[in-house]
């Protein structure tokens, strides 16, 4: 979905009550810091008082929901830009570009994110006896979603809870489950689908993120990852892409660039300990590619991201 594909057609009443109260919810949560990781497994509140400049991010298996504002996440050479009347679905962790386009102290940029559990979406197919996606191809991991009532609700049910911790073991688990079920039943639910459904080749690349993300610090030879899930190496190759939008190899560079920083940003390592940490063997090579990634070189980059931004 591009910049163009955001509306403005009007939102039946009882849906703009529940976004409201949806909103109102996420600002009081979220009034001490711009990140809330939650009582909640794998919910995450977030608040901008500000547009932002483009960041990296990992973007897990997870749907976000605005309540306010605007946010455009780049995969590859393909936009997203979603706003309270759209979410963002991920059905297999995707490194992306991500940048909030509509935010301010009046009207801050209000939203969250839930993981989702694979298990869960292929419990539920298999309880009500969804069926399998049609396509049996692999597509993007990413889309974009129409907002429902129904969803907004279940997602202020979620939020409510934090109100009642109490209540979170109980009725936590069952309102996810409905949020999963109706994002199975809308309009991308497809892409849950086909990442649940065992032997697609979409599963078969998940599996193959999953072992990268664990052994990223190692060399790896596409052919061998690829019998590892099953795959020839063209069709590996191929369907990767299909869903990464960037090849097994790109991907793993993301992987280590972006841990890299994490270490000399976090944990103060100097550039050259961090390269060999992540499974660099040339710290020439460690500063090329940190340069092309993040537009300056570590020291450079690193000066810049401990720099407070002016207000």
């Amino acid at each position: 979905m591009d910049e163009q594909a955001i509306n403005t057609r009007r939102e039946p009443d009882h849906m703009v009550d529940t976004l409201a109260a949806l909103g109102e919810s996420l600002a009081r949560w979220t009034e001490h810091g711009d990140q809330l990781t939650t009582a909640i497994p794998g919910l995450s509140l977030f608040q901008r008082n500000a547009a932002t400049p483009p960041t990296t991010y990992l973007y897990e298996q997870s749907v976000c929901l605005i309540a306010q504002g605007v946010k455009r996440v780049i995969l590859g050479s393909e936009t997203y830009v979603y706003d309270h009347r759209h979410f963002l679905i991920t059905s297999v962790d995707l490194p992306a570009v991500c940048e909030v386009l509509s935010a301010s102290r009046e009207q801050p940029y209000l939203s969250l994110l839930l993981k989702i559990d694979q298990l869960e979406v292929s419990q539920l197919m298999a309880d009500n006896n969804l069926p399998p996606p049609r396509a049996q191809q692999s597509s993007r991991g990413m889309a974009v979603g129409e907002v429902t009532t129904p969803l907004l609700e279940a997602f202020h049910r979620l939020l409510g809870l934090l109100d009642e911790p109490k209540d979170i073991p109980i009725l936590g688990p069952i309102i996810q489950r409905e949020i999963v079920y109706r994002l199975l039943m809308g309009d991308q639910g497809a892409h849950l689908r086909q990442m649940a459904l065992a032997g697609s080749q979409s599963r078969q690349i998940a599996q193959a993120i999953h072992w990268l993300k664990r052994n990223y610090t190692r060399p790896f030879r596409i052919e061998e990852l690829a019998g590892r899930v099953n795959m020839s190496t063209s069709t590996f190759h191929h369907h990767f892409r299909a869903v990464t939008a960037m090849s097994p190899l790109q991907y793993q560079k993301w992987l280590r660039l972006n841990e890299a920083r994490r270490l000399m940003l976090a944990e103060r390592l100097d550039a050259t300990t961090a390269a060999f940490q992540v499974g660099y063997e040339s710290p020439s090579q460690f500063s090329r590619e940190y340069s092309r990634s993040f537009g300056a070189p570590p020291i450079r980059d690193l000066e810049r991201l401990r720099t407070p931004a002016p207000r």
